[in-house]
């Protein structure tokens, strides 16, 4: 019996040490191999022709730049010249291209000086641009929502996306490695040109050097926690245990999930996304959603709510994250009608099969909106929180209005859906499709109510998104097409809804690639979520600029901004899809060029 039980446990251990083996190779964290690319590649005759054997220029942020072909779409200047406010994060990207294989390839800024004075070292991230499998949209181009379980039936390439966390990296003969630099200004920093250079090494390699200054001018953007735009990326804790391999709610979860909700928080995010029932969205992402709170049916026939889960994730997000914004609990119209409870007269999980409209829709939802109430005054979050619902139908909301209106009048109401005249005074926050609009007479009545009012992509447009295909100007476009057209903000359904192999593959079994996510493992940001921020600081100048010209009765100049944001109406977006690159540059550098 003993020896039975010793072989079992050894036979549990080599098995437990063969899946950690498996997941540390599945859910890489540190260094990984990227994918094999079968595209083709410039050849040995085009490498050749290179003056040197290793070359080292500066690029552009607007270009993802292939791996395997000698770089082209250079700025061709030796001396890189940016423009920044202080408080400011401003981008860069060079490219490295080599005949021969390099070992150990790494980088370093020093501090940026002007005379005595500096921008400390510790303010700028050098990364290296790392190369994820993509596809592409749907055949008829018009968008990348749809089922793809079979990915040889989409075209499908590695992409530049991911900044990397790996300090060092090797790199093969006949390849590009773009560099990513990126310099927060402190807000203190007094104006003038500060001057450094970006170095990279390997082994064996005489250091190659690029020099590259940023002009501070006398303008001071606040921190992100004070912008005013209303930024809703959905997050995804469930995501964070799969990739991470740990237990759900434990403290090493948590401690996975802060640096990568800081980024969001860096970015200007306030609202939190919650679960209030298993599988809102009917397991749509790798990892599904369960329910923040649970329901208990006693023997008597009364029910229990606990809080428990849904407590710790908004202490979490507000007290350690810092986000005070909105409380987003989803849904109370899933897109299967099925609402979970433990049953204690049959020891088991049963569910409601209930539409809106129904009576046991109403008796469901509305006892638990009535505890949940007195929960959130308890806690002091009644008038951050809404109980939110997405892309549903007018008469579905209609009666989810009625029961919570009837149940819990004091709770907010919010929907990302089609705009629905019918409903618009009940919603607290509305965010519409792309391609919809507010009559001008609501969207003004809405802001004078202190409603919320804002907009949102998916997987339905071809133009404007942040696929990993999409061109990266398109990531600050939307945010600007936001402002351009009066909106509060902007909502996208996931930031970090992982697919299985998010570090080296963004396809997903439903929509294009990197529709679910756009800060990856690690955590890693990407070439989409910086220009994504640039997009948001530059709303952010907009604001203080109106408010500035506003006060002084500058009226050429708020007209002037007005002219730089037509290029990003609904009404511009044929011409936007042709160069969205020359709108967003137009703009940032008029922005940056107001001291």
């Amino acid at each position: 019996m003993i020896r039975r039980l010793f072989m079992m446990t050894a036979l549990a251990v080599w098995a437990w040490i063969g899946m950690a083996q498996e997941t540390a190779s599945k859910f890489p964290l540190g260094a990984f191999e990227e994918l094999t690319d079968t595209k083709p590649r410039d050849g040995k005759d085009v490498w050749g022709k290179m003056p040197a054997a290793v070359q080292l220029e500066w690029g552009s942020t607007d270009v993802r730049y292939k791996k395997w072909n000698v770089p082209t779409e250079l700025s061709g200047t030796k001396t890189l010249r940016l423009t920044a406010w202080k408080g400011e994060r401003v981008n860069a990207q060079a490219v490295l291209w080599t005949r021969r294989e390099l070992k150990n390839l790494r980088l370093s800024v020093n501090e940026l000086k002007k005379g005595r004075e500096v921008i400390p070292a510790s303010a700028v991230r050098t990364h290296f641009v790392r190369y994820v499998m993509t596809d592409e949209l749907n055949k008829d181009g018009k968008g990348g929502c749809g089922h793809r379980p079979d990915k040889t039936q989409w075209d499908s390439s590695l992409v530049a996306d991911m900044l990397d966390i790996n300090k060092t990296l090797d790199v093969k003969a006949q390849c590009a490695q773009p560099i990513w630099l990126n310099v927060w200004v402190p807000a203190g920093t007094k104006a003038g040109i500060y001057k450094s250079k970006l170095t990279v090494q390997a082994d064996g390699q005489e250091a190659l050097t690029l020099p590259f200054e940023i002009k501070v001018i006398n303008r001071t953007l606040p921190a992100p926690q004070e912008w005013k735009f209303n930024l809703d990326l959905w997050q995804n804790p469930y995501a964070v245990a799969r990739y991470y391999q740990v237990p759900l709610w434990s403290k090493a979860h948590f401690d996975a999930m802060r640096p990568i909700m800081k980024m969001l928080a860096d970015a200007g995010q306030q609202a939190i996304t919650a679960s209030i029932m298993h599988k809102p969205w009917n397991g749509q992402t790798q990892d599904h959603f369960d329910s923040m709170v649970t329901r208990i049916k006693r023997l008597d026939g009364s029910w229990e709510f606990g809080y428990a889960v849904f407590d710790k994730w908004v202490e979490f997000m507000t007290e350690d994250i810092g986000l005070n914004g909105l409380i987003n609990c989803y849904t109370m119209i899933p897109w299967d009608l099925k609402f979970d409870y433990y049953d204690e007269a049959t020891n088991r999980v049963q569910f409601v099969n209930a539409k809106p409209g129904d009576e046991a829709y109403a008796e469901y939802w509305g006892m638990f909106l009535k505890d949940f109430v007195c929960h959130l005054r308890e806690k002091g979050w009644l008038e951050r929180t809404a109980v939110s619902m997405d892309e549903r139908p007018m008469e579905a909301m209609r009666e989810a209005i009625r029961v919570v209106r009837t149940a819990a009048p004091e709770l907010k109401i919010a929907l990302a859906g089609n705009y629905h005249a019918e409903i618009e005074p009940d919603l607290y926050y509305y965010c519409i499709a792309f391609g919809q609009q507010f009559p001008e007479e609501v969207k003004k009545a809405r802001e004078a109510k202190g409603q919320i009012s804002t907009y949102y992509t998916c997987c339905s447009e071809a133009f404007p998104n942040i696929f990993t295909f999409s061109r990266p100007a398109e990531a600050a476009w939307t945010i600007l097409h936001s402002v351009a057209e009066g909106y509060d903000g902007y909502l996208r359904w996931a930031v970090n809804s992982w697919p299985l192999d998010p570090l080296r593959d963004s396809r997903f079994r439903t929509w294009a690639a990197g529709d679910t996510y756009s800060i990856y493992p690690g955590p890693r940001s990407s070439i989409r979520f910086e220009r994504l921020v640039e997009g948001l600081q530059d709303a952010e100048k907009i604001r203080i600029l109106r408010e500035e010209f506003t006060a002084k009765g500058a009226k050429r100049k708020l007209s002037h901004i007005d002219d730089l944001l037509a290029p990003f109406k609904l009404d511009a977006v044929p011409e936007a899809r042709k160069n969205p690159e020359k709108a967003v540059n137009e703009l940032h550098k008029a922005l940056n060029s107001n001291d």
